[in-house]
């Protein structure tokens, strides 16, 4: 029978921080789909209906949180399944160096225009 790996070492930071965005991340999906599913129907969602939700700050700060928890659980998932398929040495800081910046642009970016919704920019 084939052993078990991991990239994640169990009790380790990544391993942790894959858990809690998890778990963040259900619970912020079930908001997100309540919120713009059930309450708010697809054909009612408007530019400014969402410009109005950003302007509450506490939507506000969810989703630049969302938008945060879910680039890193996404990205940490990506990264560590390559280094399970056997990714090491050079290629793996390359590809470590590309995500990073990837996530950093779609983080900015997500940013911007959640400030520019708001009203801010």
């Amino acid at each position: 029978m084939a052993e078990r790996y991991s990239s994640f070492a169990p009790g380790g930071t990544a391993w942790l921080l894959q858990r809690v965005t998890a778990a963040f991340l259900v619970v912020v999906l079930a908001y997100h789909f309540f919120l713009l599913h059930f309450v708010n129907h697809a054909w009612e969602i408007t530019f400014g209906g969402t410009a109005a939700r950003m302007e509450n700050i506490g939507y506000f700060v969810t989703m630049i949180l969302f938008l945060i928890t879910a680039t890193f659980h996404g990205v940490n998932g990506v990264y560590n399944a390559l280094i399970n398929q056997g990714l090491s040495g050079t290629p793996r800081k390359i590809v470590l160096g590309v995500l990073t910046i990837a996530s950093l642009a779609l983080i900015a970016q997500g940013i911007w225009v959640a400030l520019v919704w708001r009203g801010m920019m």
